[in-house]
């Protein structure tokens, strides 16, 4: 809400500053010796005017803290667990159970060697 009341009387005092300016003589100024003179209160004016509106603008300080959190409690360190390795449960091979009665196992003839003549 402050920015806008702000904001509308800034604009409200651009207003007055722009309708209160007197008209434009132009009527060789350069000649007489007038110099700059004109333009650097000009400029001298509107950088006072953008500091106290830049001022007016800018943020209050927050207010002073009225609360401290606690400092957080002491790390604790806590030593890992002993690593405890179990032996694997044994391997056990067993042998290819016999084939049933009236097959018999013949192992494949042995191999040779050459093109076979």
């Amino acid at each position: 809400m402050a920015l806008f009341r702000f904001a509308i009387l800034a604009s409200a005092l651009g207003a007055a500053l722009t309708l209160a300016a007197p008209a434009a003589q132009a009527d060789g100024w350069r000649h007489r010796g007038h110099g700059g003179g004109a333009v650097a209160a000009g400029i001298i004016g509107g950088l006072a005017i953008g500091a106290l509106a830049g001022a007016a603008m800018a943020a209050p300080p927050p207010p002073p803290v009225a609360y401290y959190a606690p400092p957080p409690p002491p790390r604790v360190y806590y030593a890992p667990p002993p690593v405890v390795y179990e032996a694997p449960p044994p391997v056990i091979y067993y042998a290819p159970p016999p084939p049933p009665p009236g097959y018999d196992y013949a192992p494949p003839p042995p191999y040779r060697y050459g093109y076979g003549w």
